[in-house]
């Protein structure tokens, strides 16, 4: 089945233009002005803005249902909300946790991949250590923090079957620099964060090849004058993404902003970070082994009260980039596309509206709500 969406206007190469777009097969065969498809089911789109689905490298659940304790039918939940948010990809971020429950947690995604799916796409695993510095735990658990261990990666990527696709660790924890080649070799990028690293060893850990920094300027070391350490680190190299959460609560507008006047627009990942309470109200709720209280929309841990992921949907963090740096929907939106699929390697399938990719597609009102997801060519409902 063939479906023509006609009068959009279609963001391509950095600028919106009146067009049409044929998908087949879940993936997009033609742009441009098409002047009809026999057969195909026809969406008039009445001049609305489309955009690339947006994908989410860094989130620990929503709608009530946290990764680590995710059955397959839960992690269906999720992929239906984040539909609903203009989210067509995500990856399933494992907050660290003792070795049995995180071989569930990859059980229970294999289980996922087996089922039919009407939302967005689970694209991976990220595992968000356990190879961290317990100094920047943040809301890990310290007691379950380690050294560096590629067997126990190794046993992870091979019970996930080569799912693992993404990892956060800490340059100066015992035996992580070393680690990171053969992580790359296993298909898994490697970002750095909850880290207290020095400018030196951030470094040592990007010429290793890690291309991520995880939630920049939270849960790390902060940049001082005479000490650039991790943050000055990620900063200044051109080879690194920054992820950023834009919820207002992480970070204030005016970093956003210095982050991405200094790393560029094609060098920013915007993630959520969020939890099972994302689209729900204040309460109590979980994030691996912690106990959360969120108030007024701000997660914190019900002992320590440190910050504990977001409620930051993807679509609300398209607004507030926008409200916070000035810039036009269509110089942000790579931060939400183009760039994650970069990071993650799977440009080549999505992350742009091109012929040839999956059709991920999302239709925004004037004031850029979504009013429409689109995976691979059916709209999700």
């Amino acid at each position: 089945m063939k479906t023509l969406f006609k009068n959009g206007r279609f963001y391509q190469n950095g600028s919106f233009a009146l067009g049409d777009l044929l998908a087949g097969n879940g993936m997009i065969l033609e742009t441009g002005k098409i002047q009809g498809e026999e057969g195909a089911v026809v969406y008039d789109l009445e001049g609305k803005p489309v955009v690339p689905g947006f994908i989410d490298i860094h989130t620990h659940g929503a709608a009530g249902v946290d990764v680590n304790t995710a059955t397959a039918e839960d992690y269906e939940t999720i992929c239906r909300f984040f539909a609903a948010q203009g989210t067509t990809a995500w990856l399933g971020s494992v907050l660290t946790d003792t070795r049995e429950q995180t071989l569930w947690c990859i059980e229970e995604y294999k289980k996922w991949k087996t089922r039919e799916h009407k939302g967005a796409e689970l694209l991976g695993i990220h595992l968000e250590g356990p190879f961290l510095s317990p100094e920047y735990k943040g809301a890990m658990p310290e007691h379950l923090l380690r050294n560096g261990d590629l067997e126990l990666i190794k046993e992870y990527q091979k019970a996930a079957e080569g799912d693992i696709k993404y990892i956060t660790l800490s340059p100066e924890v015992e035996g992580n620099i070393a680690m990171i080649p053969e992580l790359k070799s296993l298909g898994i990028q490697v970002a750095i964060g909850h880290s207290g690293a020095d400018y030196h060893t951030a470094n040592e850990a990007i010429k290793a090849g890690a291309r991520g920094a995880t939630h920049t300027g939270n849960a790390m070391k902060l940049l001082h004058q005479h000490f650039p350490a991790i943050w000055g680190a990620v900063l200044e190299s051109d080879d690194v993404f920054c992820e950023i959460i834009c919820d207002g609560l992480h970070l204030h507008p005016g970093t956003v902003r210095l982050i991405i006047k200094t790393k560029g627009l094609d060098r920013v990942v915007a993630v959520t970070d969020s939890i099972m309470a994302a689209g729900l109200p204040d309460g109590n709720y979980k994030l691996g082994v912690n106990d959360v209280v969120v108030e007024h929309g701000d997660a914190r841990l019900a002992f320590g009260g440190s910050r504990a992921g977001s409620t930051l949907t993807m679509g609300r963090a398209l607004k507030n980039i926008q409200e916070y740096t000035g810039r036009p929907l269509k110089e942000v939106l790579r931060l939400f596309s183009e760039n994650p699929a970069k990071l993650l390697g799977v440009y080549d399938r999505m992350g742009s509206i091109e012929a040839g990719k999956e059709a991920n597609l999302v239709v925004l009102d004037e004031d850029c709500c979504v009013l429409k997801t689109i995976v691979r060519g059916r709209e999700c409902r």
